[in-house]
């Protein structure tokens, strides 16, 4: 069973399509890049695939849920890293790591292996552990929330822009955490414009334009991808 199975599939902002009939399959254990222009509804697709917005017509299922009816359910075995960080600003690092933990439904020695770990892997332990979120800096914050999805190992992860906001050493442990990911059988939706960098982690990119996928390629070289 596809871990992403998209067909026909229309999604409105207000009253815009933002997806205007959207044809896609992930597999699982698969790394996919979605690219294209700005406003072409990169966003919006992966927004979809959270359960965060509900389909308006054509099918739409993701870990076998139906997202008409099923977004709930869908929402609890998928993480989605936006543009918004996804933390609670007047709460302090650790706290927000225990809420995701509860969240994924670990128990607290499982949340606090995982928390430790994830904290110590994103460089953010030791002094920012007690930190409020809103005192820390943009990369600090984006650190954060990667350490989140880490603890709470979703199947699924969908990433969007994940190395913005980022030095060099970041952006570096962020390619690690996509790497692990799929070596552990989970699947990875990213969209980047930094397509050189996230190409040496895909063999597969798709291209969106206009709400709809436009070029779906393997390997880089102008191949249809399988599927």
């Amino acid at each position: 069973m596809p871990v992403v199975e998209l067909r026909g599939t229309v999604a409105l902002l207000g009253n815009f399509p933002a997806l205007a009939g959207v044809d896609l399959t992930v597999r699982a254990g698969e790394t996919v890049l979605v690219r294209g222009p700005n406003g072409a509804g990169k966003t919006t697709l992966l927004r979809l695939c959270a359960g965060l917005i509900r389909p308006e017509s054509g099918s739409a299922t993701v870990l076998g849920h139906d997202l008409v009816v099923e977004r709930r359910a869908a929402r609890r075995r998928v993480a989605l890293l936006g543009h918004a960080n996804g933390l609670y600003d007047d709460l302090t690092v650790a706290q927000n790591m225990r809420f995701w933990a509860r969240a994924a439904g670990l128990s607290s020695g499982e949340a606090s292996q995982r928390t430790a770990s994830a904290l110590d892997r994103l460089g953010v332990a030791g002094r920012l552990h007690d930190q409020p979120v809103h005192t820390l800096s943009a990369g600090q914050r984006r650190r954060t929330s990667l350490a989140a999805l880490v603890v709470r190992r979703p199947e699924l992860w969908l990433l969007d822009e994940p190395h913005a906001g980022l030095d060099q050493a970041g952006r570096d442990v962020v390619d690690a955490l996509v790497s692990d990911a799929v070596a552990a059988g989970g699947t990875v939706v990213v969209s980047s414009h930094e397509l050189e960098r996230v190409a040496a982690l895909s063999p597969r990119v798709v291209t969106v334009s206009g709400g709809m996928v436009v070029d779906d390629t393997a390997g880089g070289y102008g191949r249809p991808a399988d599927g």
